[in-house]
């Protein structure tokens, strides 16, 4: 191809794709297999064994580093594999600055299994202070998502990656609520950038992975070799459902971000039970203008805050279209209560201080007929 594609064109096709080395299939083929035969001593396919590479997950690597401007993107088993293997970049001694409304699970492994190893975090909220304030002679790395989980704070990307780059250290990007329609963050100054691949990049709730994305040929070889040593590696199989999902990557994204945005004005309109309504699109978000500075749409993730906890066990227990589940990023629209679910495990001085509370729920918004979202919501938060 001599020109260059759009990114709703490099879902669905590599720049450069030889489709005569697999026939002429359209869909690119699933290679389960675990190891490969050797024409010869010394010699190789290119291939030998799935722990280290395979041909479709090799695919899947190159669109996603392709839809994120990245030199490569590797493949893992989930996100938190992801998260794990670029945690092995740090060492006892280190100083990672992290974003205090992190994914819980997230927290959860700094906590649980980095700070036992030694390494050392500092918790802040980098949509609102200064992360100069907090460096120190052994820090390392900058841990940011934007917008966060659950709050949609919005950090300036293009900013703290001076600032970390200042003071020689990595700026890592978890860019799931955006995925790269969106938002690339390493066009902005991010070192790395990370998936929750069974999210937006899925998009059909039916596979688990994580990915992450440099332009750096040092911080490649470096996690290959982690990935390879811990063989935290994606499956063949899911690495095609994965290559199937991202097809609709685009279409997916716009029709659940114009719901989500519809959602949003909807809600503010029912004063007295929702009291609040956290969403980079509204003109009210404090961070509305950043991030569309930033990013090419709002998404379609969203918080709201209910006038009781009563409330929320209420509408949880009515929906009927809406699903209360976790994860995100799925065709279908889903309720989350982040208190028992995806932040059980934070500490709750941190969960208040961060505000979330026990009346707050987290939307993923889908692509089904926003009206039909609507009336569910509607009759799930009407007097029982």
């Amino acid at each position: 191809m001599s020109t260059k594609l759009s990114v709703e064109s490099r879902c669905i096709h590599l720049q450069e794709d030889d489709r005569a080395a697999r026939y002429g299939a359209i869909s690119f083929p699933i290679y389960q297999t675990a190891t490969f035969a050797h024409p010869g001593l010394g010699q190789s396919t290119g291939y030998d064994y799935s722990r280290v590479q395979n041909p479709t997950r090799e695919q899947l690597e190159k669109i996603v580093a392709s839809l994120e401007h990245g030199t490569d993107a590797i493949a893992f088993s989930s996100g938190m594999a992801a998260v794990a293997v670029t945690a092995e970049l740090f060492g006892p001694g280190d100083h990672i600055l992290a974003d205090r409304d992190l994914y819980g699970g997230t927290t959860r492994f700094f906590r649980s299994v980095c700070e036992k190893n030694g390494i050392e975090f500092t918790y802040i909220d980098f949509s609102t202070e200064d992360p100069e304030d907090y460096i120190k002679p052994n820090t390392k790395a900058f841990f940011v998502e934007t917008p966060t989980n659950p709050m949609m704070n919005i950090t300036d990307i293009r900013k703290t990656a001076v600032t970390a780059h200042a003071h020689g250290a990595l700026l890592i990007i978890d860019n799931t609520f955006m995925s790269p329609y969106l938002q690339n963050p390493l066009d902005l100054g991010a070192d790395i950038v990370i998936h929750s691949g069974s999210k937006y990049l899925a998009g059909h709730n039916d596979v688990i992975a994580g990915f992450t994305v440099t332009k750096s040929e040092e911080l490649t070889e470096k996690l290959r070799f982690i990935n390879k040593t811990t063989g935290a590696n994606l499956a063949p199989f899911d690495s095609w459902l994965i290559l199937r999902g991202i097809k609709t990557l685009a279409v997916r994204l716009d029709r659940a971000q114009e719901n989500a945005q519809k959602l949003a004005r909807w809600l503010q309109e029912k004063k007295g039970i929702v009291t609040k309504v956290i969403y980079p699109g509204l003109e009210e978000h404090p961070g509305h203008d950043l991030h569309l500075r930033q990013a090419k749409g709002p998404g379609a993730m969203l918080s709201f805050d209910t006038d009781s906890p009563e409330r929320v066990a209420q509408i949880l227990g009515r929906i009927r279209l809406i699903q209360y589940a976790e994860s995100l990023g799925g065709t279908e629209t889903l309720l989350t209560y982040p208190l028992t679910q995806t932040h059980v495990d934070v500490p709750p001085e941190e969960l208040e201080r961060n505000g979330i509370t026990d009346r707050t729920l987290r939307m993923s918004v889908g692509i089904e007929n926003c009206d039909d979202i609507i009336n569910d919501l509607d009759q799930a938060m009407g007097e029982a």
